[in-house]
């Protein structure tokens, strides 16, 4: 699945249908999982974000890193031509909700930069390599890094 999930088709499939399903399945196991932790292993975690512009909170799931710098996200949007629209909710709005294994906390997100986000960037691709095809296909962005810290 993560090799399916790193191909073009594959994000292109998960990137418009992954999260319609991981949502209920996150109500359904008591914020503890989704299909892509179940499926995959892979650290999912769902953020809260206010969105940019319409300032509606919006909750979706994504892998969520726990590193020395708090808990990182990765806005690779499967490789797609744009960041998430979560990037922008967090550039504008950095306060946040994350639930991990079914405990929510509040968060204030900061974008990771220099030798902090090289360094999670390096300790994303040991979780999940396939963030390095999403990296050749969105050549032309640099693919943002988040820390969430707890508040």
């Amino acid at each position: 699945m993560r090799r399916f999930a790193a191909s073009g088709p594959g994000s292109w499939f998960f990137a418009r249908v992954l999260h319609h399903i991981d949502r209920p399945i996150f109500r359904l196991t008591g914020g503890r999982h989704t299909l892509a932790s179940l499926v995959s292993g892979l650290p999912v975690v769902m953020i809260t974000t206010t969105g940019a512009r319409s300032g509606v909170e919006r909750t979706l799931p994504v892998l969520g890193l726990p590193t020395a710098d708090g808990l990182a996200v990765i806005a690779s949007n499967y490789g797609q031509e744009r960041h998430p629209s979560w990037y922008y909710n967090l550039r504008a709005n950095p306060q946040g909700y994350v639930t991990v294994d079914g405990v929510r906390s509040a968060f204030r997100a900061s974008e990771a930069q220099g030798e902090v986000r090289a360094r999670i960037w390096q300790e994303g691709l040991n979780v999940y390599p396939g963030w390095s095809q999403y990296e050749r296909r969105a050549s032309h962005r640099q693919i943002a890094v988040f820390v969430l810290e707890t508040a």
